[in-house]
């Protein structure tokens, strides 16, 4: 079950010509971004090989150090955010309105992935604290929409 945001659908029968019209070309401009978000994503899946590939070939051969990993899993993090987003893309498309649930969930997986690869040596502390409040309250946010169907 999604949550959505009231007044934010597109109206291909209203009653208005022009408002018709806009309405429209906003849906053939968000099919192009879901196109141009498969392609990301695409492109994307081919990062990730290349840099896997690139820190496999490179001494100590066939090991992975804790950098390797964590710029590993940002790249794998970054296509699945992306994925997330064509999600948020096609179901606007679909249902003609904001699935709320998924766009928290999607900005709370973009900010877990800033995390992961935090290097805490060179973060200055009020960023830190920043990025915690900031998923602090995507937690909540998210624990409340869940919580309140």
């Amino acid at each position: 079950m999604h949550l959505y945001e009231p007044g934010h659908d597109i109206h291909l029968e209203h009653k208005d010509r022009t408002i018709r019209t806009l309405h429209r070309i906003i849906r053939f401009a968000i099919r192009i971004l879901a196109v141009l978000m498969v392609m990301v994503i695409v492109w994307g899946i081919g990062d990730v090989v290349y840099v896997l590939y690139n820190r496999l070939l490179q001494p100590p051969f066939l090991l992975l150090q804790i950098n390797d990993i964590l710029a590993t899993f940002g790249a794998f993090l970054a296509v699945l955010i992306a994925v997330e987003i064509f999600i948020n893309i096609t179901m606007y498309l679909t249902e003609n309105a904001i699935p709320v649930r998924l766009v928290i969930a999607t900005a709370l997986m973009a900010i877990a992935r800033k995390v992961i690869i935090f290097d805490y040596t060179e973060v200055a502390p009020p960023y830190i604290y920043a990025t915690a409040a900031v998923v602090l309250a995507l937690g909540i946010t998210y624990w409340l929409i869940s919580k309140n169907p």
